[in-house]
């Protein structure tokens, strides 16, 4: 009988994995080919009920519907069945269990060399892409190294200190406009050789950004509007970015692009603005998919660091009239969609910690564990 109880344990262990915060991670087996570019997009937020009110509403396929493969990721951080933002991009920036509000920190508050840092120090060239500040809790996750998600001031001094190649988001005032210590990061990446502008001076769409130098465009003092208040430059910043960042290196380059909003829309319970940032999104996805199904070497990833809103679509809904209700103004601990298109877009099917991102990128880029 004892026997017989512990086989029923490592069964039970073996198809419910723990929900603990667990950093260890499988080893995928070889993909038939591996990219030399990677393009990580988030969409904050999105559960299933999301892509579907969006898919509904959009009453034909959306761009989500062209890739090959699909898998779930249990998105739980180290101690809480419910991550925050920053824990959540942590799993995919390091590979790591951490606590809600650390970014770019292991559950030990020791630093981890992100993906992007990585990418840097192999030559390859980066980007990071954001509907919110840069400064925010995801496009944070990869270049900063901070306790506080909420030390926007702080978390902005990284972008100095670590380069990128493109930077595209929100959150001026936290570099030029700095109250904790007044100096103007703005101008010390200009020193850097960075090329800088904003939105007061230029739209996204009017600029075509000299490759020989790193890029930086402001789409806000702070954060930038909703979609349907003028918002555009989303599906704008995914036309430029890789075409510009795959001449910026010729060893590849890894990128990291987020839908934000959706996060905020299903925070207010507001379903038609989850629509409306869904549809944004997804025309960001469209124009990476064309540059990635012309260029051929690039493997794009599109997922989300936890479902907000305990969203659903209820009975009475039609494509023309969606009933939407959210069971809770928060995240949830659901499982969320992952999506893979592009050389190694096999080892993202079946159902996997958000942990497993990070290492599965790794492998496809060559680096081992």
């Amino acid at each position: 009988m004892k026997l017989l109880i512990l086989n029923l344990i490592a069964v039970f262990c073996a198809f419910f994995p723990s929900t603990t915060g667990s950093n260890t991670h499988s080893s995928p087996s070889a993909p038939g080919r591996k990219p030399k570019n990677i393009i990580l997009l988030i969409g904050d937020g999105m559960g299933l009920a999301q892509v579907s009110a969006g898919q509904y509403a959009h009453q034909k396929a959306l761009n989500l519907d062209k890739f090959p493969v699909t898998g779930l990721s249990r998105t739980q951080s180290a101690k809480h069945l419910i991550t925050d933002s920053a824990a959540g991009a942590t799993a995919f920036s390091c590979g790591c269990k951490t606590i809600n509000t650390y970014i770019g920190m292991d559950a030990k508050q020791k630093p981890c060399k992100t993906i992007l840092e990585q990418a840097l120090d192999k030559g390859l060239a980066v980007g990071l892409v954001a509907a919110c500040s840069i400064t925010h809790a995801t496009p944070a996750s990869f270049i900063a190294h901070v306790n506080d998600r909420a030390e926007t001031e702080q978390i902005a001094k990284f972008f100095v200190d670590t380069q990128a190649d493109l930077l595209i988001g929100g959150g001026m005032k936290y570099f030029n406009q700095r109250k904790t210590d007044q100096r103007n990061l703005a101008t010390e990446m200009t020193q850097k050789g960075a090329v800088i502008s904003d939105f007061s001076r230029q739209t996204l769409s009017d600029i075509q950004p000299d490759p020989k130098y790193p890029f930086v465009w402001f789409s806000a003092e702070g954060e930038p509007p909703a979609a349907a208040k003028g918002r555009d430059y989303l599906p704008v910043a995914a036309r430029l970015a890789p075409a510009f960042l795959k001449q910026r290196s010729e060893k590849g380059f890894f990128m990291m692009l987020e839908g934000s909003q959706i996060d905020w829309a299903c925070h207010d319970k507001n379903g038609p603005r989850e629509i409306s940032e869904m549809l944004d999104f997804d025309q960001a996805i469209g124009a990476i998919l064309d540059f990635a199904a012309q260029d051929g070497e690039t493997l794009v990833i599109v997922t989300a660091d936890h479902e907000t809103g305990g969203m659903t679509l209820e009975q009475g809904s039609s494509s023309d009239s969606i009933a939407i209700n959210f069971n809770t103004n928060y995240h949830t601990a659901s499982m969320v969609p992952v999506y893979a298109f592009g050389p190694g877009a096999e080892l993202f099917n079946g159902m996997y910690e958000n942990t497993e991102i990070y290492y599965r990128m790794r492998a496809l880029f060559g680096w081992g564990e």
